[in-house]
């Protein structure tokens, strides 16, 4: 069956579903951009201070906070948690680039 077959107000729901599915998926593209400036300027101090890229102590804290935040919003904290540790992830190589650059160029404290 494609959308040719189904009625006119299905398919007119359905275009409207996805098309607040894509704003979603934009706006949460732009927060994970805003996310990642923030992290990039924690990587920054710490590498101008020589400190460690990761912070396992904050990352715990940050995943039980997602973990609550996600049941109060009806959300698989267990999807919140992978999640969180796939950006997380990717912001400790960011900070280790950092690290490495700042190094590299004599910019640590």
């Amino acid at each position: 069956m494609t959308t040719r077959d189904i009625d006119e107000s299905v398919n007119a729901e359905l275009n409207r579903l996805r098309e607040s599915i894509d704003n979603i998926d934009a706006a949460v593209v732009h927060m994970l951009a805003e996310r990642f400036k923030c992290t990039q300027q924690v990587g920054h101090l710490k590498a101008a201070h020589q400190l460690p890229p990761a912070d396992p102590a904050r990352e715990s804290r940050q995943i039980a906070r997602l973990r609550q935040l996600a049941e109060s919003a009806h959300l698989d904290p267990a999807f919140a948690e992978k999640l969180l540790n796939f950006i997380v992830a990717e912001v400790i190589r960011h900070h280790e680039r950092i690290a490495e650059e700042s190094a590299t160029n004599g910019e640590g404290a």
